[in-house]
């Protein structure tokens, strides 16, 4: 039958594209600092190099007013240790956050120093942060003297040090909390960035994607001295020459299923998150690392109902459950009653109740029953929590405009039914990334990292105070350092290359391109990993790579986008695909299962695997755990001016 396009071809007249095409015309720009994307981490990047007098320009391919998976809100702002509220220190918490072999004590030490001053920077941007309207009063965890609103999640029992530990001198606190997590009005904070951004001058780009890093001379490895971009309206190409960059365009997603309307489910991430920044720094010779782990896709995914389901995940912080006859199921909670662990013995529980379901202890359906709380916080829960979450703020709106009543409601709770996924719908992306040094810079000089395009990245505020992080950094460099030499050469195969589906008018659409990669990655890419099926894995996707990438044709700017996407899909697949063959163990830290090799390897699975191009031959180099060496003594060498939260002029 053919696509939509085909019918509309063959029966009538497709709808006219709304904006002037202008495929193969150039836009030329020149910048100190150029930053890719404008999520959360791009923003801040764009704001912090600006106020360090950088001539800044920012891409990203949707509108920076709400783009990135922190777009639409957030309602915690996570691992802020030197808030007044703060039982601990900052350096100390760090240390607890990066117990793990494949943290990034980087990215963590820069958040817990200073994502208090990013919080107050927000603050004085005009984003909310306290309950400054009394909203709240009576909740527990709000502090009625400077009006923050302590979450409860963190506390002790999630796995950091445990509360008998805290014997060292400053860490002995009369409860089991940490106060290290705030309650944010976090939808409130996107807008205010982007006029934040106009107001210093930064040059932004809405509606442009970048494609590709520009090195000196066009040689890989080089020096990055701009990027190429793509005008999605328009279908203009978009040449920047720049000082430095800031990569801060999110990790690879996608790889293993589709997020679009025919599949009927959606993940907690932008769309258009789909590894453009993995791509494109890859292709420019940085090193990528932690692309070999995968695990099925658990959280924030309509795969499985669990985030939007009432107690025992993310926002929906104390709510508890009941089955139908209104029993109160022994569910994991991060509530304060038990110190606020977060997902406490959740697997343990869940098969509990489980087991319960087939004894015919408790019926079907469940509820998250709000009606059951405390009325103070069930109105914090449902209109702050709830309400400034990404994920979960139209799910409020569209409830509330069709009557539900948190007073009176109950919401189905689907989460302990779904326990677990399915194997084929994985997520390998989320730890995976750029490998940066304590300036935020990868390997390629005037090349840096911030939010989810670095390695084992955080949350909200992580990409946060990267992302204000770099923006200082590359703001340096870029004074420091002269205005590099572009290569055309390498500037007109990139257009070539961008351009390609455009000058085709039949063929493979994005959508299928994009779907049989998919079922390369859950065929052969899945639970099991064995060098036989990797082959086949890496066979496949270059076979795709060489059979229906020239195919691929767009009617489009938006389409051409989706295309280009897709294209950085692939290059991520085949990276994950090469880091998988090198791990030849099984290690479930590393969320890797070689049926080949069933055993572990204690030295191979205490070391971080990073890959990079030079002269297009993927090269390996392995660094111990803690590469980054003392956390403290690193930050303060490389800050020794840092002078906390910005104070505008008088």
């Amino acid at each position: 039958m053919g696509t939509w396009h085909d019918y509309l071809k063959s029966e009538g007249t497709p709808p006219e594209w709304p904006y002037p095409i202008k495929f193969g015309e150039e836009k030329e720009v020149e910048t100190d600092v150029l930053v890719l994307g404008g999520g959360i981490a791009g923003c801040w990047a764009a704001i912090t190099a600006a106020r360090n007098g950088a001539k800044v320009v920012l891409l990203e391919k949707g509108d920076v007013r709400r783009s990135g998976a922190g777009g639409p809100g957030c309602d915690h702002w996570c691992n802020v240790p030197a808030n007044p509220l703060s039982r601990v220190d900052p350096d100390w918490w760090a240390e607890q956050m990066t117990q793990g072999p494949f943290s990034n004590g980087i990215g963590t030490e820069i958040q817990c120093r200073e994502d208090f001053d990013t919080l107050l920077e927000m603050e004085q941007m005009g984003g909310k942060i306290r309950d400054t309207d009394d909203e709240f009063v009576g909740v527990e965890g709000r502090d009625d003297e400077t009006k923050f609103m302590v979450s409860p999640r963190y506390g002790v029992g999630v796995g950091y040090a445990p509360y008998d530990d805290w014997k060292k001198p400053g860490y002995n606190p009369p409860e089991k909390r940490t106060n290290v997590v705030l309650r944010i009005w976090g939808s409130t904070f996107k807008p205010i960035l982007k006029k934040e951004c106009k107001k210093l001058g930064v040059q932004v780009f809405d509606r442009v994607m970048a494609t590709s890093l520009l090195n000196e001379g066009g040689k890989q490895g080089a020096r990055i001295v701009g990027a190429t971009g793509l005008n999605v309206r328009t279908g203009e190409f978009i040449i920047v020459k720049a000082k430095a960059v800031v990569m801060s365009a999110a990790g690879p997603n996608s790889l293993w299923f589709m997020d679009m309307e025919h599949g009927g489910y959606s993940t907690m991430y932008s769309r258009n998150e789909c590894g453009d920044a993995t791509a494109m720094a890859f292709n420019a010779g940085a090193k990528i690392t932690m692309m070999e782990g995968s695990a099925p896709y658990r959280i924030a995914s309509g795969l499985k109902h669990k985030w939007y389901s009432g107690g025992a995940d993310a926002s929906y912080e104390n709510v508890p459950l009941v089955d139908a006859n209104n029993t109160k199921l022994p569910a994991p909670t991060q509530g304060w009653a038990d110190g606020g662990a977060m997902f406490s013995n959740q697997a343990n529980i869940i098969n509990e109740i489980r087991e319960g379901v087939k004894e015919g202890k408790y019926e079907l359906p469940f509820f998250g029953d709000f009606a059951g709380m405390k009325p103070e916080e069930a109105n914090a829960t449902w209109n702050l929590m709830l309400n400034e979450e990404s994920t979960t703020k139209v799910m409020v709106k569209t409830m509330t405009e069709n009557g539900f009543d948190y007073k009176r409601d109950q919401i189905m709770n689907y989460t302990l039914i779904e326990f677990q996924p399915s194997q084929q719908y994985r997520d390998g992306s989320r730890s995976g990334g750029l490998m940066i040094d304590w300036d935020l810079m990868t390997n390629v000089p005037g090349l840096f990292g911030a939010g989810t395009s670095i390695f084992s990245p955080g949350d909200h505020s992580f990409a946060a105070s990267t992302g204000r992080y770099a923006g200082r950094k590359a703001a340096a460099y870029a004074k420091a350092n002269g205005e590099g030499k572009v290569c055309r050469e390498q500037i007109d195969k990139e257009k070539e290359r961008v351009l390609a589906p455009t000058k085709r008018d039949g063929g493979i659409e994005w959508k299928e391109l994009h779907n049989g990669v998919n079922r390369v990655m859950q065929y052969f890419v899945s639970e099991f990993k064995s060098e036989k099926l990797l082959d086949i894995a890496l066979e496949e996707i270059e076979r795709i790579e060489e059979n229906a990438v020239p195919q691929l044709y767009a009617l489009d700017p938006h389409k051409l986008m989706r295309s280009i996407e897709d294209l950085s899909i692939i290059t991520c697949c085949k990276v994950a695909i090469y880091a998988m063959k090198e791990r030849r163990l099984t290690n479930a830290r590393l969320r890797i299962d070689r049926v080949d090799y069933p055993q572990d390897n204690p030295e191979e699975a205490n070391c971080f695997l990073t890959l990079r191009l030079e002269n297009d031959e993927v090269k390996f180099e392995r660094l111990p755990s803690k590469w980054y060496g003392n956390m403290k003594e690193g930050y303060e060498a490389h800050n020794k001016d840092y002078t906390g939260v910005y104070k505008p002029a008088e």
